[in-house]
């Protein structure tokens, strides 16, 4: 149907408001929603050119595909969708049969969207708890972070309504189009900007004032604005006094990181400390924060000190500070979906999940998402420990790209019984699968999700029909559990739902948010108190705000934040890898490993970039442009980028993105061993304790010669 629609881009976790026109059956323009109150008319490049070309791209996979030859050979064989569920069905539970159903896994982004929770009840219906997830790369320490401290403000900042905007780790002009208006509209009205970031982005040039930590020290800063604030009185002694657990012990572990102390750890003057906590202090204050606090193995405390900021400074849930996440009433998340019981395996299996014994907060049955521990899943695919994992369901993601240590995810992925990937594009990843899927892309599906930011109910509307045979991932996992329920090899069905849009109105449930409401607007906003606490409360041991965690206390772990220092570091920052590596850099033309397969996007951005200072780069020998080797300390091989002139990082620091691969390369790998910096990290630890995340920032390197040719 032509028109112009209403609708939600999902490409990110931004998920802006749009406007899709479509004319003689194609999409002929996308733009902002300026209506949308989440993102007021924000909008990228990736929603405008990426998305639709990614839907009508030429090499784009639109039928089921069967590996014909050796696994990674590149010979495919089309097949139509009975031959490849049936066959999947067969392996999977041929696995099932020998091994148990935890040998079975699914792997998948995350549970943002609703592919995250169909994979993970799919895996629940076979009888495994077993599924993998990016964010242990990537938001996981911070959700941890946020429930542990029972703030629940994540992805919620006003920035409208501020103050101050604390931005730490978070390159918004890049990653959030929403968050960077939103800082400039605040900028334009007098409101003041803190940035702590070792590199200089676009908000660090926009703000009041700078800090620039050594990479991995940010805590240690969060810990002495606690300090000043505490010690000057700034702080909010009546929400302390009702809402807070734990405030005493927390003020004398920052007293061990006053001012000097925490400028000699983290390499910024003190009185930028006492002027940024001031600054914070005068609010209201809203705290942004982004990967690059999350990336390292500290990475849940660093985010216990600032969360621990938020509250004591009275921000909590008021306009101009950081809002909490609620919902409409009678409305189900994702995440309610994976924690309902009525959705669960027995306690005795949940607490199977591979990691659930080290990481209990990050997987099984009390895990932020309840997925794996992923180089956990890895070790059981190679080495059967703790139990074997022999078959893997991947929807929608690219291990083989954004998995540290791309080598021994490749070894794993070829070691598989059965791998089974579905996938828009012929990624590294479906290279080396023995069935390959054709899924939708979000052109052609409709999905229902909360907008903290809004606060709404998003709507993305299903504009196109499925291209070629493509099929949303709903479909393929109860078309697969059906013939696996034919073979008796299902533990519960779990997925009741017939159709996408049945498990939308299952999430609108009684919230009186209907679905023709929604796809008139694109959006649904809701009644939304600020500070009501004493209804809401907290969702912690002491129905309280846990400065002391009690969670951690009796896991053995540190309940209060502390400083220590990047594990890596201590034995590497030596002569043989005299360079800091910084990873994740954000760059407006992909999204992770997305996108790479499009013409435009490679003439924007056509080669992986190593950011490093004129000085450094004089010290090594190196020009603007030229190709160089990676190695980092106790990794696992190098990787070559092309190097980038700036004194936007400083001196003796480098820095780079993720998620590179090449399409024309040959294949499997498909350049994910040669431009792609996780073919040069490890994924071995040193693990978060809290939440099992590892270092993929402040990392120690050195620079080689390559060969290009």
């Amino acid at each position: 149907m032509d028109g112009t629609f209403a609708s939600t881009c999902w490409e990110c976790s931004t998920t802006c408001g749009s406007l899709v026109t479509v004319a003689d059956g194609q999409v002929s323009k996308i733009g902002p929603n300026p209506n949308h109150p989440a993102s007021k008319g924000a909008f990228c490049v990736k929603g405008i050119r990426a998305l639709p070309e990614w839907t009508a791209h030429p090499d784009r996979v639109l039928h089921p595909l069967r590996r014909d030859g050796e696994r990674g050979s590149g010979r495919w064989m089309r097949i139509s969708w009975d031959a490849a569920l049936d066959e999947m069905a067969d392996r999977l539970a041929a696995i099932r049969t020998e091994h148990g159903p935890l040998a079975l896994a699914g792997a998948v982004s995350g549970a943002f969207f609703s592919r995250g929770a169909v994979v993970a009840l799919l895996m629940r219906s076979l009888g495994s708890p077993n599924w993998m997830i990016n964010q242990d790369l990537c938001g996981g320490c911070r959700a941890v972070s946020d429930r542990l401290t029972g703030l629940a403000i994540t992805g919620a900042e006003d920035i409208d309504d501020t103050n101050c905007a604390l931005v730490v780790g978070r390159n918004p002009q890049a990653a959030d189009p929403a968050q960077w208006m939103a800082l400039k509209r605040a900028k334009a009205r007098g409101a003041r900007i803190v940035v702590v970031d070792p590199v200089r982005t676009p908000a660090a040039e926009l703000a009041d004032l700078w800090l620039r930590p050594r990479p991995g020290t940010d805590v240690a800063i969060a810990l002495a604005m606690i300090h000043v604030m505490v010690t000057e009185g700034l702080y909010d002694r009546a929400f302390v006094d009702r809402w807070c657990h734990g405030f005493d012990r927390l003020a004398e572990r920052a007293a061990d990181y006053h001012p000097a102390a925490a400028a000699q750890i983290a390499d910024v003057a003190a009185d930028d400390i006492v002027a940024a906590a001031r600054m914070y202090a005068y609010g209201p204050a809203t705290f942004v924060s982004g990967h690059g606090i999350d990336a390292f193995s500290g990475g849940v405390q660093t985010f216990r000190a600032f969360h621990c900021l938020v509250a004591i400074s009275g921000n909590l849930d008021r306009r101009g500070g950081n809002p909490r996440i609620k919902k409409p009433a009678g409305f189900r998340t994702y995440l309610d979906l994976l924690h309902d019981p009525a959705f669960r395996l027995p306690h005795a299996v949940e607490v199977r999940t591979i990691g659930a014994d080290r990481f209990p907060l990050w997987a099984g049955p009390e895990g932020w998402q309840t997925a794996c521990h992923n180089p956990s899943v890895i070790e059981a695919i190679l080495t059967g420990e703790p139990y074997p994992v022999r078959g893997l369901y991947v929807s929608g993601v690219n291990i083989a790209v954004t998995y540290p240590d791309a080598r021994r995810t490749l070894a794993a992925l070829r070691s598989l019984d059965f791998l089974a990937v579905a996938t828009q594009s012929m990624t590294p990843t479906a290279a080396l699968a023995d069935i390959v899927l054709p899924k939708t892309t979000t052109l052609e599906e409709e999905e229902v999700a909360l907008q903290p930011g809004g606060p709404c109910i998003g709507f993305t509307r299903a504009v196109l029909p499925p291209r070629g045979a493509a099929r949303c991932d709903l479909d393929i996992a109860t078309d697969l559990l059906a013939r696996m329920a034919g073979r008796g090899a299902i533990t519960q069905n779990f997925l009741p739902w017939t159709s996408q849009r049945a498990l939308n109105e299952f999430l609108l449930g009684d919230s009186g948010i209907s679905l023709d409401r929604l796809m008139e607007s694109g959006y649904a906003e809701f009644p939304y108190a600020l500070a009501d606490f004493e209804s809401q409360g907290f969702r912690t041991p002491t129905g309280k705000v846990e400065l002391y965690s009690e969670r951690l206390a009796a896991l053995g772990l540190d309940p209060l934040p502390a400083y220590s220092r990047p594990r890596r570091d201590l034995a590497a920052r030596q002569g043989d890898y005299p360079l800091m590596l910084l990873t994740g850099a954000r760059e407006k033309t992909y999204h992770h490993s997305r996108f790479r397969d499009q013409a435009w996007a490679r003439k924007v951005s056509p080669d992986p970039r190593l950011k490093i200072h004129p000085e450094t780069a004089a010290a090594h020998g190196l020009a603007d442009g030229d190709w160089v080797g990676v190695e980092i300390a106790g990794g696992s091989g190098d990787c070559r980028l092309k190097t980038q002139l700036t004194d936007a990082v400083a001196p003796g620091v480098v820095s780079t993105g993720m998620g590179w691969w090449l399409p024309e390369a040959a294949g499997p790998e498909h350049g994910a061993l040669d431009v792609n910096i996780n073919a040069a990290m490890s994924y071995d630890g040193p693990w978060d304790p809290a939440a099992g995340s590892t270092d993929t920032r402040g990392l120690p390197c050195r620079l080689v010669p390559v060969s290009v040719g």
